[in-house]
């Protein structure tokens, strides 16, 4: 029985795309920089998530993430990169700005709310977190909170788990359910700690070969039905 559930937040119960979007638009404006097209939406959110990638692989930190998506993405469009830094530091407080909850999901948590024992696993930073949860109601709700900036490891590292599950009370393996958007952060996490994984996977892509997932959603409420045992 899954008495348990780790959420991600960017992407699951956040829509990270749109909060994405109006923060690299609106910072545009206050440093002077231009139109900001959809074009270079979707060049920057490309980049950004090659660097994320790269994050979960262990090959650059966090600093070098945050600080080198902004220097590849303003060479690019012929921005000068030494703003990327302060562009990158009034980014990480815009992000919270913008909340748009993925599939009625502040009402869903709230739902499940004594039910099962409800955490937040985020690689988001600390700022940009805090902000979108106290903001959403998220935070509120939960009954921790657990970000790798703090923890001083990233999903999908065994040690971000070790940690979380040092932290929570009573629980076994078995009893765990990570439900994320992130086959490599989310997914892949949760398959090494030993835990059962949940695939929000809205835009109803393929399952790539190589993962063994236990269960996949299209849209959040479909948790529902999983806590109740009932079958993939």
């Amino acid at each position: 029985m899954i008495t348990t559930i780790l959420w991600d937040v960017d992407g699951t119960l956040l829509d990270f795309k749109a909060a994405e979007s109006a923060a690299v638009r609106s910072l545009f404006n206050e440093f002077g920089l231009g139109e900001c097209t959809d074009a270079m939406i979707q060049r920057y959110s490309a980049i950004n998530e090659v660097f994320w990638q790269r994050l979960e692989r262990n090959e650059l930190t966090k600093p070098q993430v945050l600080v080198g998506r902004y220097e590849q993405f303003f060479s690019e469009i012929g921005i000068d990169p030494g703003l990327a830094p302060a562009f990158n530091e009034r980014y990480q407080v815009r992000l919270g700005d913008t909340i748009v909850h993925r599939d009625d999901s502040l009402n869903l948590v709230k739902a499940l709310r004594g039910r099962v024992r409800q955490y937040v696993v985020s690689n988001g930073t600390v700022v940009a977190q805090s902000k979108k949860l106290t903001r959403s109601g998220l935070g509120a709700l939960m009954d921790g909170i657990f970000l790798s900036e703090k923890l001083g490891v990233e999903k999908p590292n065994d040690g971000f788990f070790e940690k979380v599950f040092s932290a929570i009370p009573s629980v076994r393996p078995e009893e765990i359910l990570i439900v994320g958007d992130s086959l490599t952060s989310d997914i892949q996490g949760g398959i090494n700690a030993g835990i059962k994984t949940c695939w929000y996977n809205p835009d109803r892509r393929p399952v790539p070969e190589g993962y063994t997932i236990d269960y996949v959603i299209t849209d959040l409420h479909e948790v529902i039905p999983i806590l109740r045992g009932e079958p993939a």
